[in-house]
């Protein structure tokens, strides 16, 4: 499995020609300069790497995004190929600058960062996010280590959500994870799901180069034989 990283300071116009005409109308009605320029990057570097995979121009990716709640196009993007027999699968994450995307083939990909000084609430995120053994376990830490002990937690639940495709509509405090200083792994899932859930297996990552500081990061997949990823780390200038 790969995993891609990149700075949303490489957008430029010369990516919009990568992108297909959904992608460009979203770009063209993001307000935010940062907020497009992440999109711009995440979209294009996708395109990029699948592009490369599939042995296909960027532009011609087949890429389809659909809402599971709404069926609105802002869903996990997905390759659009029925009966294909190259399975891969990818996930695009981003904070602030860093822009991410993870491929893996034969099994859903998760993928998640966050900025290691970011802006966050930690007592109430974590309230919101955490089991209770996991919220207890994070207050016992001596208070300078809880955020970075909590965004370990974080990253590691959202990639786990973003490999099932369940978004945000499965709760976090019903997914129980190992804690932040051991192996990632699922101790528990919601009493509901346990048995209809594939095997999940996670890798911590750390993302540094593309912004001051060291940011953690995690990528899950479902469906994979075992419980160890192996995990391929590249970095795209953008050019």
């Amino acid at each position: 499995m790969d995993v891609w990283w990149a700075s949303s300071n490489a957008a430029h116009e010369g990516l919009l020609p990568l992108l297909d005409p959904v992608e460009r109308g979203r770009h063209e009605a993001t307000v935010r300069p940062a907020d497009r320029a992440r999109f711009l990057v995440g979209c294009a570097l996708s395109r990029l790497v699948l592009g490369e995979l599939l042995g296909l121009p960027p532009a011609r990716v087949p890429l389809r995004r659909v809402c599971p709640r709404c069926g609105g196009p802002h869903g996990k993007p997905r390759l659009d190929t029925p009966g294909s027999s190259v399975p891969y699968d990818f996930s695009v994450t981003h904070s602030g600058e860093i822009v991410g995307v993870a491929v893996c083939r034969g099994a859903e990909v998760g993928l998640d960062v966050e900025e290691a000084d970011g802006p966050v609430d930690v007592p109430l995120a974590a309230r919101t996010a955490l089991a209770a053994p996991e919220l207890a376990a994070l207050n016992a830490l001596p208070p300078p280590d809880r955020k970075a002990a909590f965004l370990r937690t974080w990253t590691r639940k959202e990639a786990v959500l973003k490999a099932l495709g369940a978004g945000l509509t499965l709760s976090l405090r019903e997914l129980r994870l190992s804690p932040p200083d051991a192996p990632p792994r699922v101790l528990s899932w919601p009493p509901h799901l346990s048995s209809r859930l594939p095997t999940t297996a996670m890798a911590d990552l750390t993302v540094k180069g593309l912004t001051p500081g060291a940011h953690p990061a995690a990528v899950a997949v479902t469906g994979a034989n075992g419980t160890r990823l192996d995990v391929r780390v590249l970095h795209h200038g953008g050019g």
